[in-house]
């Protein structure tokens, strides 16, 4: 009986393998590590001439940090769970590009709407309101 326990046991260690480990846990940590200071030096270092260029390229940093989150940390692959995996990620990547796509959005009107040189005539209209 205590032979059988055994190998049950094993067995169930076996279907945790992919939980991580230490290692795992570790290379996770140092590619969030690196995937953070690098944005942050190209902003701090004003790499890029642009500004666009520098959010673009952000942006891409983000979504790879992303993917290293979710396989490192979330222990997402192709075979565990039987298929849900697939769906948290076509959700994770659907709610990303609509954060992403809002966030810019948001950020170009605000800097269009936003410009010191605005027009003379929104400028003229603020002052015949009441």
């Amino acid at each position: 009986m205590s032979e059988h326990h055994t190998n049950h046991d094993h067995h169930g260690h076996d279907d945790h393998a992919d939980h991580g480990s230490l290692k795992s846990y570790t290379i996770g940590f140092l590619l969030s590590v690196i995937l953070t200071a690098i944005p942050f030096w190209l902003v701090m270092g004003k790499v890029f001439d642009k500004s666009g260029t520098t959010a673009a390229v952000i942006l891409g940093f983000a979504a790879v940090q992303i993917v290293v989150h979710m396989v490192y940390f979330l222990h997402m692959n192709s075979k565990s769970e039987g298929g849900w995996t697939m769906l948290a990620l076509i959700f994770t990547v659907m709610l990303v590009v609509i954060m992403l796509a809002g966030s810019m959005w948001v950020m170009y009107h605000l800097n269009h709407n936003m410009m010191p040189g605005m027009t003379h005539d929104s400028t003229h209209q603020m002052h015949e309101m009441p």
